[in-house]
């Protein structure tokens, strides 16, 4: 239970709309944008929150340089840099802020995904080069397709919404949920997405289960050959796997926002070989990590953080 109004450390770079909202809601808070893990396990100890962005690991070794924290914001979707299990064990209240680049990641699926359906990028590249190749770059038409989306949380859901505008069949497979189809999806089980998609698209965390989810043997169990998309944590997809798929035409594309080595300066011998048949292949639509990253959604983002804050706050008093 918080003894005294929450003192937050922010150990990662936010949008300054951020603080006016601490400060109206009575939360007192240091920002340190550039402090690094050392000086964190250092400052830690006085704080009874936490804010990251994505720069932030939080383990055991942290969370035992943090006596009094009771609560961790983490300022976007994914919770695979925070140990969970140490912060459970501490009573240490964890959450995100999925809600608030929802229709930011949603947009930016589908605006892949028409861009690969249409060759738009080929076709961009080509006329620029002054090559004027109509039947080359004849496209499919989204409704035409049915799209499978792994996933059905805040990004899932706002996915559905929008592609439901186009007409396709949208099929929707969440393990954690039960009774979840609506009117923009039709809940099925894994197995039926396999079976019926033309479209996968993944909206799931990165965990132990799901990491290098989509290898060999799921491209195989796929019963059409079928586009990928990865809007998730790029090491759900192994990139080897997926070159392997292209070559063989089991994978007709791919929209990857994310890489399993997102550190383009730092990847190993295997890892380039994969990412250079990726980059120089027409039916691979790539964006560096943004599809939740717009201007709407940064603020979106501190105003989820704030509402939580709060209701955790005032849970406890």
């Amino acid at each position: 239970m918080f003894q005294n109004q929450p003192s937050i450390l922010i150990a990662d770079e936010m949008h300054p709309s951020l603080f006016p909202m601490l400060t109206e809601a009575g939360f007192s808070y240091d920002y340190r944008p550039r402090i690094n893990r050392s000086e964190l396990l250092e400052a830690l100890a006085p704080y009874t929150g936490l804010i990251i962005r994505s720069k932030t690991t939080v383990d055991e070794e942290m969370l035992s340089h943090a006596p009094n924290l009771q609560f961790i914001g983490r300022a976007g979707a994914g919770l695979d840099l925070i140990d969970l299990d140490a912060a459970e064990q501490r009573n240490i209240h964890v959450f995100h802020a999925g809600e608030g680049n929802r229709d930011a990641v949603a947009e930016h699926t589908v605006g892949m995904l028409l861009a690969l359906l249409a060759n738009i990028l080929k076709a961009d590249r080509e006329v620029r080069q002054g090559v004027w190749d109509r039947e080359g770059n004849r496209g499919y038409e989204l409704g035409s397709l049915t799209v499978g989306l792994i996933g059905y949380g805040n990004n899932g859901r706002a996915t559905a919404q929008r592609l439901s505008g186009f007409g396709c069949r949208v099929l929707a497979y969440d393990k954690f949920l039960t009774n979840y189809g609506d009117t923009f999806a039709q809940e099925a089980t894994m197995e039926q997405i396999k079976s019926e998609a033309d479209v996968v698209s993944l909206h799931i965390p990165l965990t132990d289960e799901t990491r290098r989810m989509i290898d060999d043997t799921f491209i195989t169990d796929v019963a059409k050959p079928f586009y990928l998309i990865n809007i998730a944590r790029g090491e759900i997809t192994s990139l080897a796997a997926l070159v392997r798929g292209l070559q063989s035409g089991k994978v007709r594309g791919a929209c990857l926002d994310v890489l399993e080595n997102e550190k383009l300066a730092k990847l190993t011998s295997d890892q380039q070989t994969s990412f250079d048949y990726l980059r120089q292949s027409d039916r691979v639509v790539l964006t560096p990590h943004v599809a939740g990253w717009t201007h709407e959604s940064y603020v979106r983002i501190n105003e989820v953080l704030i509402r939580q804050i709060q209701s955790i706050f005032t849970s406890l008093r």
